[in-house]
């Protein structure tokens, strides 16, 4: 989606003059980190971006410039952009090593988006660098997450490896950077614990332009569950709370956990794959509520939801926690065992009410999200740094 009128001005503003780098840990699919990525460099367009590896259909198309690579590249190249995995090792090096100078010169500033090794570019630079941290390597400190990631006991075992370098990684960088700036509360906490440093909050930006309410649309009788179809979201807990209620359930998008969604679905649940942008407004403005049964660091989709007016039924953790307001945005799901999130949810659909929410405040609680505030809390940061 193209920037609004307001998001627009708001890249006209001062930071526009400022030579900021804006440096990302890969440009090889767009999510929620690319769309920070592109709104960082539209504040600053006479900067520039930066990754180590990028193919065609990862940078952002509003980008004023085309993003710089490193050598690495070069083998992301060879071996047909397939797969970025065999590029991690070499990641920690290709940052430390980055040319970050623009079209006017070295930067004053620095301003990282970090997922993993993205911090590294700290000993590449005198400027300041502010570190945007989508989160600290959750895969690399909590082992949970890696179980049945590896494909085996060798991929086990390296990825365990690489694990490893990413922690040591992050701390080396951590106490060099001027700057962090978590996604959400969840975040900064992890940060603190994990880092030993506070870190301020800047919610990412969310396309609250694309996601409109429209007054003629009314509920119908189904709940909504939309995105990447991948474990970490849990979107299986929402397709068996689905089941337990006996409620309608529409799933929009697609992933690897497709097929394991589809086997447990009752009769009640369709699935749509991914769909158009069009049609995904239409099925947010229509739904009785959004489902986001995992834990996001910070989580885009129920605020895109929310800035259509509809209420989010969300686990009470992570970044939820600081986007839905209970008894006025949405719900939240008290945590527990799997078992206990399911029959939670299941006894909030059963029960669930939305003309007990007002479409219009929960729309204008999602404009704090939006893409403008994004970029004038973040030029505000950057000028500090300068």
């Amino acid at each position: 989606m193209t920037s609004d009128p307001a998001d627009r001005a708001a890249a006209s503003g001062r930071g526009t003059t400022r030579r900021v780098a804006v440096v990302h840990e890969r440009l090889t699919e767009i999510a929620g980190s690319e769309h920070v990525v592109e709104q960082l460099a539209l504040e600053w367009p006479e900067g520039s971006v930066h990754a180590p590896i990028a193919r065609e259909q990862g940078i952002p198309r509003d980008l004023p410039s085309p993003p710089q690579t490193t050598w690495l590249n070069g083998l992301y190249s060879a071996i047909g952009h397939r797969s970025y995995a065999p590029t991690l090792p070499f990641m920690p090096l290709a940052f430390r090593h980055m040319d970050l100078r623009g079209p006017g010169g070295d930067p004053e500033v620095v301003v990282t988006s970090h997922h993993a090794f993205a911090t590294q570019v700290v000993f590449a630079t005198e400027a300041p660098v502010i570190a945007y941290v989508h989160s600290p390597a959750r895969w690399a400190w909590d082992a949970s997450l890696r179980a049945g990631e590896g494909g085996g006991a060798v991929g086990a075992a390296i990825l365990t490896g690489l694990s490893a370098v990413a922690r040591r990684c992050e701390v080396s960088a951590a106490p060099r950077l001027h700057t962090i700036v978590a996604n959400s509360s969840a975040v900064a906490e992890r940060v603190r614990n994990w880092w030993g440093r506070d870190a301020i909050v800047v919610h990412p930006p969310v396309d609250t332009a694309g996601f409109t309410p429209d007054d003629a649309v009314g509920r119908e009788d189904f709940f909504l569950l939309a995105g990447r179809l991948v474990p970490y979201k849990r979107p299986d807990l929402a397709i068996r709370a689905a089941a337990l209620a006996d409620v309608p359930l529409v799933v929009a998008g697609d992933g690897r956990a497709m097929e394991a969604c589809q086997a447990i679905a009752g009769p009640k649940t369709t699935f749509l794959g991914r769909v158009p942008h069009d049609q995904l407004l239409d099925l947010h403005r229509r739904t009785r509520a959004l489902l986001m049964p995992g834990i996001e660091d910070f989580g885009i989709v129920p605020v895109e939801s929310m800035a259509t007016g509809t209420p989010v039924i969300a686990l009470g953790e992570g970044g939820a926690l600081d986007s839905v307001r209970p008894g006025e945005t949405g719900l939240l799901v008290e945590p527990g065992t799997d078992d206990e999130i399911a029959d939670r949810f299941a006894a909030a659909m059963r029960d669930f009410d939305p003309s007990a929410f007002d479409r219009h405040a929960i729309r204008e609680w999602s404009q704090r999200f939006s893409r403008s505030e994004f970029r004038r809390q973040m030029r505000e940061v950057v000028d500090a740094a300068v």
